[in-house]
């Protein structure tokens, strides 16, 4: 089923924001909080630092009405530098790859890819740009079809 959902970067506090978000809107984050330290490293990307391993690479929180607040942490480390404009997606995850994929040609054509859609190492289709208006999009579609 798609569902769209509100994807937040933080500067190494997501952990403390999501805490925060858990005590306002109840609930429990899904599926736990998934850590920076249990990436795959990449053969060409920067290396993680050590007191980086800890931190937050993905949370997910049920708040309203189906909706979802995803985050993470944003590492310098890692190449990203959080700042306001940058630190919210919105986050789409349509049913089918051919609707990803016709989404985000139509939304990036005018803006900016930032990583082309791909498999990744959880299991799905993911890519992100910015539209032409500078809205930042993801995409992360689990069908294999």
């Amino acid at each position: 089923m798609s569902r769209v959902s509100t994807y937040l970067n933080f500067p190494r506090s997501t952990e403390a924001a999501f805490d925060f978000y858990r005590s306002v809107f109840g609930g429990e984050f899904v599926g736990g909080i998934h850590r920076m330290g249990e990436v795959p490293p990449a053969p060409d990307g920067p290396k993680l630092a050590e007191g980086d391993k800890n931190l937050v690479m993905h949370i997910t929180l049920p708040i309203l009405g189906g909706h979802v607040l995803m985050g993470t942490d944003a590492p310098e480390s890692m190449g990203f530098t959080v700042k306001y404009g940058n630190n919210v997606y919105i986050n789409l995850e349509p049913d089918t790859r051919s609707e990803t994929e016709r989404l985000f040609k139509a939304l990036s054509e005018g803006g900016k890819v930032e990583m082309a859609l791909q498999e990744m190492f959880w299991g799905a289709y993911y890519g992100s740009c910015t539209d032409k208006y500078g809205v930042q999009w993801m995409f992360n579609c689990e069908s294999k079809v």
